[in-house]
């Protein structure tokens, strides 16, 4: 198993090498309803992830399917325009995939963001929450199975997977741009189907603020891949059971429309400030 999730990573490599010569210095991995922010990067080069063969496609709306490479404020980004996820059908190894891509391209920040379900009573759709932590329920750990000693070893800590320095640094811009942000822990299911009340009833006992089906995992291989990570969530409703109507995908893409101003000034000023601090 490592052999072969190392020889098709080591293909994928190779075949965006061949079409793009750009090195990155953070991912950024774009949720739903939020693909519009990399109209802000100076793009050097774009490539379809259908132009990188045995790469997954994202079949879900709203994501696009596309890396970005270019500069903000003099970063060098690579930026998915769409994820992968495990309930589109996709092994974990595959949904993990384009994170480990990025960091073997030379990328050592990932910057991740999502479309999530609040749980916490002091949000509302459109709230910023920035991860402090994470929680994996029923989603297959990405790193089960033999491990390919060229991406990390075998036992990775996970005690801060959300750096405390890039996490201070968002903080600091928030102020500074004025944008409210809370902070707080992040659950993955799998999906398709939205939580039931009962399920979130259960994730809020648990102390859980926002619930998604993405990002996890994401951070895990991360984490592994020896990145240092940080998280932004949209809070695009209120979770199964705490609002009075049904739960759709319109409506994640409608919170993220109205977010996407304070969204776009507080990432703007975090990469900008990575690079002055970090790079």
């Amino acid at each position: 198993m490592a052999d072969e999730i190392m020889t098709k990573l080591n293909a994928c490599v190779r075949a965006v090498k061949e079409q793009v010569d750009f090195t990155p210095q953070v991912a950024l991995i774009l949720g739903s309803g939020l693909g519009d922010y990399a109209d802000q990067i100076e793009v050097a080069a774009e490539l379809p992830y259908d132009r990188i063969p045995g790469f997954p496609v994202s079949t879900v709306p709203g994501h696009s399917g596309k890396f970005i490479f270019g500069t903000l404020g003099g970063v060098k980004l690579v930026c998915m325009k769409g994820r992968v996820h495990y309930y589109e059908g996709y092994s974990m190894s595959d949904v993990v995939l384009p994170v480990r891509l990025m960091k073997m391209l030379g990328a050592q920040t990932l910057f991740l963001t999502n479309a999530a379900g609040g749980l916490n009573p002091d949000f509302k759709p459109g709230s910023l929450m920035m991860l402090r932590d994470h929680i994996s329920f029923f989603v297959p750990n990405p790193l089960l199975g033999k491990n390919p000693e060229e991406l990390g070893t075998r036992f990775p800590d996970m005690s801060e997977v959300y750096s405390k320095r890039l996490c201070e640094i968002i903080q600091r811009e928030a102020k500074a741009e004025n944008v409210p942000l809370f902070e707080g822990v992040y659950a993955q299911l799998t999906g398709p189907s939205y939580e039931s009340p009962a399920e979130i009833r259960a994730l809020k006992g648990l102390g859980v603020d926002a619930v998604g089906m993405s990002t996890v995992v994401e951070a895990i291989a991360a984490r592994h891949a020896g990145m240092e990570i940080c998280g932004i969530s949209c809070i695009s409703n209120l979770a199964a059971g705490l609002s009075a109507g049904e739960l759709n995908h319109k409506e994640v893409q409608e919170a993220a429309d109205e977010a996407a101003p304070r969204f776009t000034r507080l990432l703007n000023a975090s990469i900008k400030a990575f690079g002055q601090e970090i790079l």
